[in-house]
């Protein structure tokens, strides 16, 4: 496509069935002057409609989606239709070799930084304007697959999170053990720790500063407003929307805004 092809906007669609995650790829792109966001989908087959209607310039797909996944979509769309660029966003790094045999031209392993989200943008930026903009290279890729999992695997002897946490009661210091809360909440600059025998304390520490203090492989974030043990979870039912509801052993009914596969894939290896 010319230069003088190129409208003065990249129309982009942002497919993903995480609420949380095409938030966060909406606020990355909140920044960039010359980015309309055309449609929001949370499943395949909405993505494909979009993509029909809307003939986006990019399209930030997520790999499992309800419905169809992002290869599934691709490969419904009309043959003769010159298709978007596609930029994959996913929380699994062994679809990387398939994304190129489709001809993606990046591929954003989650939790991905603002600098690697916006060398992807670049990127297809320049091949929307005609320049020399290969897609990343199959190698980059790799070595930053490897990047990703070196981080995400824990160094030896590493902090596994705090085990006791302080809280005030009263007159006095009580220190609860990590392992005896089921849930903790958001609210304000506060947190509320549920226990698992139903007591609440409130610390005056926000729920991230919590989050990063925790082992990250016991403690999961559902929702921007509670953070959960997942020793504690019981089950996990449909609600309105395609959203899920978490059950704890409690009682306690908490909606979840992440993906019930992320929650499932964590389940595994406890």
């Amino acid at each position: 496509m010319p230069a003088s092809a190129i409208p003065a906007k990249l129309r982009v669609i942002i497919a993903d069935d995480e609420p949380l995650a095409r938030e966060r790829v909406r606020t990355l792109l909140s920044r960039e002057t010359d980015v309309e966001i055309v449609a929001e989908c949370p499943d395949g087959n909405a993505t494909l409609e979009a993509i029909r209607r809307s003939r986006p310039d990019l399209v930030f797909l997520d790999v499992q989606m309800p419905g169809r996944n992002g290869f599934e979509v691709l490969a419904a769309l009309p043959a003769g239709d010159a298709p978007p660029a596609v930029i994959f966003t996913t929380a699994f790094d062994e679809y990387a070799v398939k994304a190129f045999e489709v001809h993606a031209f990046d591929y954003l392993l989650k939790p991905f930084k603002p600098a690697r989200f916006r060398e992807a943008l670049d990127r297809a930026r320049l091949r929307l304007a005609a320049k020399p903009a290969p897609a990343a290279p199959y190698e980059r890729i790799l070595a930053l697959i490897n990047e990703h999992r070196a981080a995400a695997a824990p160094a030896p002897g590493a902090q596994e999170g705090v085990t006791r946490i302080s809280v005030r009661d009263r007159d006095r210091i009580r220190f609860i053990n990590t392992s005896d809360i089921a849930w903790i909440e958001a609210s304000g600059n506060y947190a509320v720790l549920h226990t698992a025998g139903e007591e609440k304390h409130m610390l005056r520490e926000t729920l991230l500063s919590l989050e990063n203090q925790l082992n990250a492989r016991k403690f999961f974030r559902v929702s921007r407003s509670a953070l959960v043990n997942l020793e504690q979870v019981r089950e996990a039912q449909p609600a309105f929307d395609g959203e899920h509801v978490v059950i704890l052993k409690t009682g306690a009914r908490l909606p979840m805004t992440r993906g019930l596969r992320d929650l499932q894939e964590r389940l595994k290896y406890l």
